[in-house]
C-alpha cells in the first residue's frame, strides 16, 4: 500500500502514512518524491558503501532540547545521509527524488515525520535549487506574507497568533519560493503549525492547551484543519516579508522599520533556510535571486517586544502595515521602503 501527499510543491508518495499532511487522493503518475521507510533498500544499501565524506557538524548547545547531527556525503554526490543523536536518520540520493528514513525507539514514526516535514525537505529543496526563506507565511489579501528570522525569534508563534485571529497559515518555518514570469511565490508547506510549550501558553493560557507532536517531545502543534485555523493549499503571489530582530525591552516596541533594498539583501541572505549546505556556485545563483527579490518584494524588520503579552500588539501592526503593500499585482518597491 501507497500512500500521496503533497508538501512544498511537491507529490510526494510514501510507503506509510506521513503524520502531520493530508492525503491527497490518487497517487501521481510521475510524482516529485518518493520516500519509503523499514528495512534499508537496495538502493540505500549501495549508497552507504561508497566513500562517505562528513559535510557538516551541527551540535546543539546543552540544554537545547533539538538533538545534534550530521550531514554525510557517499560518493560523488551520489547521495547523502542525514543523522540525527537520537538515532533518526534520513539517506537521500543525488537527485533528491528518493529518501529513505528510520527511527529507534523511544522515538516514534510521528518523530521521524517531524524531521521529514522540516530539515529533510527543507534539504531535498536546496538539492533541487529552489530557494527557501527561514520563515512561517500567512496569506492576507490574496498575498504571502512571510516571518523570517533566527530560531526562536518569534516566525512560528506569529503565524500561529495571526491563524488564531482567523487568516490562513502558508507555511512554517520553511517557505519555498518560485519565480516564474518576472514573479514571486510561495507556496504551501504543510498544514500545521509546532510550537513550543510557551508560545502554546502565551497564545492559548496554558501550556497544554494543544496536543504534542510526539510522545517523547514535548513541542506541540496547532493543527490546520478549518476548525480553530486553517491552512492555504495554493500558490500565493509574494507581497511582503518581515525580518524578526531579536525581542526588546525598549517601550518603542513592537515596531516595525524600514529597510533599504542593500539592507534587505543582506537580512535575506542570512535569513535563507539551510544555507550552509549549499555549494559556491548555489550560492552565487540564489544571491542574484535574492538580489531580484527585494527589488520587487517589499522587506521590513520586526522588533518584537520582550513582554508574551505584546504578541497582540504585534498582530495589530502587522495586520496595519500589511495591507499597504499588497495592492498592487506586481508589489514593485515602494517608495517608503528606502
Amino acid at each position: 500500500m501507497s500512500y500521496s501527499y503533497r508538501a512544498y510543491g511537491l507529490g510526494i508518495v510514501a510507503s506509510s502514512r506521513i503524520g502531520g499532511l493530508d492525503p491527497h487522493g490518487s497517487p501521481p503518475e510521475q510524482p516529485s518524491l518518493h520516500f519509503e521507510d523499514g528495512p534499508e533498500p537496495d538502493w540505500v544499501r549501495k549508497l552507504l558503501v561508497l566513500p562517505a565524506i562528513v559535510l557538516s557538524r551541527r551540535s546543539e548547545p546543552a540544554g537545547s532540547a533539538d538533538p545534534s547531527f550530521i550531514l554525510t556525503q557517499h560518493g560523488e554526490a551520489e547521495g547523502f545521509e542525514l543523522s540525527y543523536s537520537d538515532g533518526t536518520r534520513f539517506v537521500v540520493d543525488g537527485e533528491a527524488k528518493h529518501i529513505w528514513g528510520t527511527y529507534q525507539p523511544p522515538r516514534t514514526a510521528d518523530d521521524m515525520a517531524t524531521y521529514f516535514l522540516g530539515p529533510v525537505m527543507g534539504f531535498v529543496l536546496r538539492r533541487r535549487n529552489i530557494t527557501c526563506l527561514h520563515a512561517s507565511g500567512v496569506e492576507i489579501r490574496g498575498r504571502a506574507v512571510c516571518f523570517c528570522g533566527d530560531a526562536g525569534y518569534g516566525k512560528s508563534t506569529m503565524a500561529a497568533a495571526l491563524a488564531l485571529r482567523g487568516l490562513p497559515v502558508l507555511a512554517e518555518d520553511i517557505v519555498a519560493l518560485e519565480e516564474s514570469g518576472g514573479q514571486f511565490h510561495a507556496v504551501p508547506g504543510y498544514p500545521r503549525v509546532c510550537l513550543w510549550p510557551e508560545s502554546v501558553s502565551m497564545l492559548l493560557g496554558r501550556a497544554d492547551a494543544l496536543p504534542q507532536l510526539t510522545p517523547v517531545w514535548e513541542k506541540r502543534y496547532l493543527e490546520l484543519d478549518g476548525q480553530g485555523a486553517k491552512f492555504s493549499r495554493t500558490e500565493l503571489p509574494l507581497g511582503v516579508v518581515y525580518v524578526f530582530t531579536p525581542r526588546s525591552s525598549d517601550e518603542s516596541a513592537p515596531r516595525i522599520e524600514k529597510l533599504s533594498p542593500r539592507e534587505a539583501l543582506l537580512e535575506l541572505v542570512q535569513n535563507t533556510y539551510m544555507n550552509w549546505v549549499l555549494g559556491r556556485q548555489q550560492r552565487a545563483n540564489e544571491f542574484d535571486t535574492l538580489s531580484r527579490l527585494v527589488r520587487q518584494i517589499p522587506v521590513r524588520r520586526i522588533v518584537p517586544h520582550a513582554k508574551p503579552e505584546k504578541i497582540a500588539a504585534l498582530c495589530e501592526l502587522i495586520l496595519q502595515d500589511a495591507p499597504a503593500f499588497l495592492s498592487s499585482p506586481t508589489n514593485p518597491s515602494s517608495p517608503s521602503v528606502c
